[in-house]
């Protein structure tokens, strides 16, 4: 938990409240993603307002992709996003152009 982990594994760490859990999740340089199990709505919206991540997967594991989807991370997890849609604007240069006719 006190490095980017690239496998399947779980931290289990102690708090009182919700809003500490969130510092503890958030109190790092990795942001790639997070996972929040709860059956309130509330929580669920608390925690991807809160953290500084990627994305974050609600009742659900992270290993949830689909290409047309951004996925990447914050931080010193990564910049940018991957997916169909990024790449094609990685490798495409943007021009505007006006005419006045």
């Amino acid at each position: 938990m006190c490095s980017e982990v690239f496998a399947p594994i779980v931290s289990v760490l102690p708090y009182d409240t919700f809003d500490e859990a969130l510092e503890m999740a958030d109190d790092s340089v990795y942001g790639l993603q997070a996972g929040i199990y709860t059956r309130d709505i509330n929580k669920a919206f608390k925690a991807i307002k809160k953290l500084d991540v990627g994305g974050v997967i609600i009742n659900d594991v992270p290993t949830f992709r689909v290409d047309h989807m951004p996925y990447g991370g914050n931080k010193e997890s990564g910049l940018g996003r991957e997916g169909l849609k990024y790449a094609m604007e990685e490798m495409t240069n943007i021009k505007m152009v006006c005419i006045n006719l």
